[in-house]
């Protein structure tokens, strides 16, 4: 008989976690960790912990996804309360998405991610908006997730809250950042990077990027910015090897910024962006990739060689497009090759050393979701309910589109073998093959 496992609680990663799991089994029956090691490969067990999975950049390896369904094709499908833009994000088989309501009620889910059973809420009550986007909900914002709490950020215009839970919906902390002043409402997500959970509070009033214990709350630092309208770019952490890590920011007001990330000091910029900034960035082959837009289009997209060396405040301009871009959606780098959705149904390849476009095809609809990329493969859900799949290799090509049966503006989460589709009022799940 095998005894039980404990795993300690820790922010490693569950696919870590998973490892140490096999390899303490495997003392006790090696025929046992076989069957776990071929019964739950890496993509099926790694963990969905932010807005676009893992450091932001979008992808899976998970295999065997269909590219073509019914709504009877899903493995469950349950109703949300409220209404909300929010990704998913998981951790094992607990799911973490927000939802609000008209009455200003912000509402924090736990979903058993294998089932779509409801394990728990959270709410806070903030003061409704007088005009919201209709594009936006008070549900938009991305939670976080690490091994042992879940993080969220709610505003109204007089009070931003990001605030922590554990895994089972107690509260451990939340702190008040201020007013908050946008003309379409709020939707920023939080990141994690050792210690510390970041945010960036790009807004139409005194802007900055604050970094928080994860354990307290407490500030660590804060980053004051410049502000000009709402940005909602969500930061990546760039960490190339040899390098030291950097914290890559974007607002139109700043531009692309590179911030020390133990004391949140800029070390560079590349100076303001002319439009609004809603794609978040993207990096691949020493690159950062950011873009801005107004009315449903991108307008102008910058490739900037982030700097190294502490004199050189300045970034290298790889590249800049001021056409065919995406406004809304992120784009995704693979192999040296950048993929743009454009908000009303274009698909882009686009060589990452000249910027120069590859290859491109339709795909029609309306865009606020951004794609993910699943075995090579693009998956982008539109306005009205339909996802779209885009094989990206031996060239772009429209595979199908498949039905969720309402609306949809969020990002599709992937973890546990399965996609998690979104919608306005709903939450799907679709399973491998």
């Amino acid at each position: 008989m095998i005894p039980q496992i404990n795993l300690p609680k820790t922010s490693i990663s569950r696919r870590s976690q998973t490892r140490i799991m096999i390899m303490w089994i495997s003392r006790w029956s090696r025929p046992i960790a076989l069957t776990i090691l071929l019964t739950c490969s890496a993509a099926q067990c790694s963990d969905w912990t932010r807005f676009r999975g893992e450091n932001g950049d979008g992808i899976s390896l998970l295999k065997d996804v269909p590219v073509e369904w019914t709504e009877e094709d899903y493995e469950w499908k349950v109703d949300l309360p409220g209404t909300g833009h929010s990704s998913p994000v998981i951790w094992g088989v607990r799911l973490f998405v927000a939802s609000g309501q008209d009455d200003g009620m912000r509402m924090l889910l736990c979903l058993n991610a294998l089932t779509g059973e409801s394990l728990w809420s959270q709410s806070v009550h903030l003061a409704p908006e007088p005009h919201v986007s209709d594009r936006n909900s008070y549900g938009s914002s991305t939670p976080l997730v690490d091994g042992e709490r879940v993080y969220i950020a709610f505003a109204d215009k007089e009070h931003y809250l990001f605030s922590a839970y554990d895994h089972d919906g107690n509260p451990l902390w939340s702190e008040d950042l201020g007013p908050f002043a946008s003309q379409h409402g709020q939707g920023h997500a939080p990141i994690l990077h050792g210690e510390t959970v970041i945010l960036a509070n790009d807004q139409a009033g005194p802007s900055f990027v604050i970094a928080l214990n994860r354990k307290t709350g407490e500030e660590v630092w804060r980053s004051s910015r410049a502000d000009r309208e709402a940005a909602y770019s969500t930061p990546l952490v760039l960490a190339d090897v040899g390098q030291k890590p950097q914290l890559i920011c974007v607002s139109g007001a700043t531009g692309i910024t590179g911030l020390d990330l133990e004391t949140g000091v800029e070390l560079w910029g590349s100076g303001e962006l002319p439009m609004r900034a809603v794609a978040s960035p993207v990096y691949g082959e020493g690159v950062v990739i950011a873009s801005c837009g107004k009315g449903g289009k991108g307008h102008h997209m910058v490739a900037v060689e982030p700097s190294v060396d502490p004199a050189v405040k300045q970034p290298t301009v790889r590249w800049t497009r001021t056409k065919s871009l995406p406004y809304v959606p992120t784009p995704i780098i693979s192999d040296g090759i950048l993929y743009l959705w454009e908000d009303d149904g274009v698909v882009l390849s686009v060589d990452l050393k000249s910027g120069e476009t590859i290859d491109r095809v339709r795909v029609g609809g309306n865009y606020y979701s951004s794609p993910v990329m699943i075995d090579h493969k693009l998956y982008c859900p539109s306005d009205d309910g339909q996802i779209a799949v885009v094989a990206t290799q031996p060239k772009l090509e429209l595979l199908a589109k498949s039905p969720l049966g309402e609306p949809i503006h969020s990002t599709p989460a992937v973890a546990n073998g399965r996609v998690y589709f979104r919608g306005f009022h709903t939450l799907a799940c679709l399973k491998a093959q």
